[in-house]
Order: C-alpha cells, then structure tokens, then sequence
C-alpha cells in the first residue's frame, strides 16, 4: 500500500471507473440549475451529464460554486487521519478559486498534522485534461514512484498537458465572457467556430477560427501532427458535451493520422459544461509545450 493519496476536484471529468481503478480521491465541486444546488460526483449520482445538457438545450442555465476552505480541509484531513500522506492535483487557478482553498486549507493542516506531509499541485489544467495529469500522476503512483517524486514530475510536465476544444454554440462563451456579444452573433450567422486552448497561466484562450464544424474538428486533430511528443505511444484523452459522434470523429481520425492506440473518451461534467454549453469537443495530449 502506498502511504499517500492523491486528491482531486470533479473539474478533473475522469469517469467513475478510472477513479477507483486509480484509487483517488475527487472532491465534488457544486453548481446551481433551477434554484437547486448538485454536487458534481464522478458517478453522476445527483445528475447525469445527459440530463444536465438535456436542461440546458431547454433553456435552463447554471451557475457554479469552487470548493471553498472548509470543504477541503474536510477532505484532506479525511486522508491525513488515516495516517497518510496527500497530493493534491487542483483545478486550474486561472479559471477557478478551487487550488487557492486547498492552499490555504493545506496550511491550516500542516500545523496540526505536523508528522504528515501535504503538497498542493496548481495543475494549471481543466477538465479531462486535468482528468489525464492526475491519471498519469497515479500511474506513476501505482508503479511505486515516491509522493516527493510524482510532485516534481508533475510540476515540470505540467506545461505540456496540451488542451485544444472547441464550442458548437457561442452563445455559452459569450455569456462567460470569453467571446463578445457582437464576436457571438456574427459568428453564429457565419458559422465560425472558434478554436481555444489553455495556456501557461491556465487561462482559456482563443488560438484559431474555424468555418464549420467539421473543420474545427479537424482543426483539434491537426494540433496533434504540430505538438505531440511520440503521439503513436500516448493515451489521449477527449471530453464532449453531449455530442459523442464528433468526440468519436476526432478520436477515429488521430487513430487513423497518427496511429494512437489508446483514447480516453468521457463526458464533459456539468461544472465545465456550464461554460462551455452543449456541443463542445475537447482534446487532451501531451506536447512538447501547451
């Protein structure tokens, strides 16, 4: 048994299966749809992303809530008090406030766990690209590596955790304020889908414009000819809201280009997906830079 967990937030969209085959802990963050509260489980067990975005085509929107002090202190402590150590591998601090409460909580706790060792990782990361460092990083874990070793692992390969997506509706972005109102309804009537990805401050960024679906989808595909490291020997990873045919589109042509074996496809979860909407694809590898 290895004398150190590692923990996460559900910003991480790892589906259920992989988080208890890589023995982690998911701190669940929260959103509000219609007046009521969910948490975000990786088991969907309060809503399925299928209903979330089965609301949101409806007209319902959400709003959503970090995980504040309190909630990951209860988190943490829960591991330190089973004797063991904690990794913590945090939603990107540059799209939330979730890595700056687990910062805060691990100082809370070293001073009353002053025999057990905390370290906090800003992965820098969002979704399932946050999903694919955290599975490697237990891999790494699983295979015996030292919690000081998966750490400095983790901080120096962070910046090539590469993220490309890209939204079917600008409607989503606009009302997060990542496109403007007059960007939305221009490339709405022209059809032109941005291209986005998350940069070295963890930021989303608009890197390309596309017109059509189909060439922005190809445009994520094309990413992995221009950055990825050895592409053949990773496991990838693609997250979709509600739009698996263009995940599986995306996934079938890096096969097919770049002959990658292994692809990890999941549901984008409901915290993400309130920003993004119904409709956007997203694509995670490891590159030689971001």
């Amino acid at each position: 048994m290895s004398d150190y967990i590692i923990i996460t937030d559900s910003s991480c969209d790892l589906p259920d299966n992989l988080v208890k085959a890589l023995e982690l802990e998911v701190l669940p963050l929260s959103f509000i749809m219609d007046g009521k509260t969910y948490r975000n489980w990786p088991d969907n067990r309060e809503m399925s992303p299928d209903q979330f975005y089965g609301k949101e085509r409806e007209g319902l929107m959400a709003t959503t809530n970090a995980v504040n002090v309190g909630e990951a202190a209860d988190a943490i402590e829960a591991v330190l008090k089973q004797g063991k150590d904690a990794l913590i591998l945090a939603f990107s601090s540059g799209l939330s406030t979730t890595c700056n409460s687990f910062q805060i909580a691990a100082q809370e706790l070293a001073e009353q766990y002053p025999d057990r060792k905390i370290y906090v990782v800003d992965t820098l990361c969002a979704s399932l690209g946050q999903g694919m460092f955290v599975y490697q990083a237990a891999k790494l874990r699983q295979e015996g590596k030292t919690m000081e070793e998966v750490r400095d692992w983790a901080e120096e390969t962070k910046l090539r955790q590469c993220h490309y997506f890209t939204v079917d509706d600008l409607f989503f972005l606009k009302k997060g304020g990542r496109v403007s109102a007059a960007t939305a309804v221009v490339g709405t009537m022209l059809q032109i889908k941005p291209v986005l990805h998350v940069d070295n401050e963890g930021h989303l960024i608009n890197v390309a414009k596309a017109r059509g679906r189909k060439a922005s989808l190809t445009a994520l595909v094309d990413k992995v000819g221009e950055l990825a490291e050895d592409p053949a020997s990773q496991t990838m990873f693609i997250s979709n809201s509600d739009c698996l045919k263009d995940a599986q589109f995306v996934a079938d042509e890096i096969k097919k280009r770049y002959g990658v074996k292994e692809i990890i496809i999941n549901s984008i979860g409901p915290v993400i997906g309130a920003h993004t909407g119904p409709g956007c694809v997203a694509l995670f590898f490891m590159g030689k830079h971001r």
